[in-house]
């Protein structure tokens, strides 16, 4: 994949757009409780950039469920567009992108939430927090 790759998207409503720029950090899954609350969804999927290769554009709110974490979404359709962290990544969900599978997992985070059903096997795999994947 080429440094001067830039990938686009926003919410459903399109009034928060990003672009991002370069290659992410990491991609993966993540079945904590606040991941899965937020989305609605068995457990969510995001690409992690540094924040300043991504340009946010439109308005944002935010919330925070935890000191360091920064849930950012749209105030017009509500979409779940980014996170912010405090050690300066943006964590953007792989479904606010333009494009469809533009980025493949590599690691799942909080498995020991993971729905029994789901089954992931080619992902490095994480009871609780990440640990030390750069």
């Amino acid at each position: 994949m080429a440094h001067d790759r830039t990938v686009t998207g926003g919410c459903a409503c399109g009034q928060l757009t990003f672009r991002a720029q370069g290659e992410p950090k990491r991609v993966g899954l993540c079945h904590c409780m606040t991941c899965r609350k937020i989305s609605g969804a068995p457990f969510n999927a995001f690409v992690i950039y540094p924040v300043d290769q991504v340009t946010i554009t439109g308005e944002v709110r935010t919330w925070s469920a935890t000191p360091e974490t920064e849930r950012c979404f749209c105030p017009v359709c509500g979409s779940q567009v980014f996170d912010r962290d405090a050690v300066d990544e943006i964590e953007i969900k792989l479904g606010a992108f333009d494009e469809p599978s533009l980025f493949t997992p590599t690691y799942e985070a909080w498995t020991k939430r993971r729905e029994t059903w789901l089954c992931t096997p080619d992902l490095k795999s994480f009871p609780e927090n990440r640990g030390d994947i750069p």
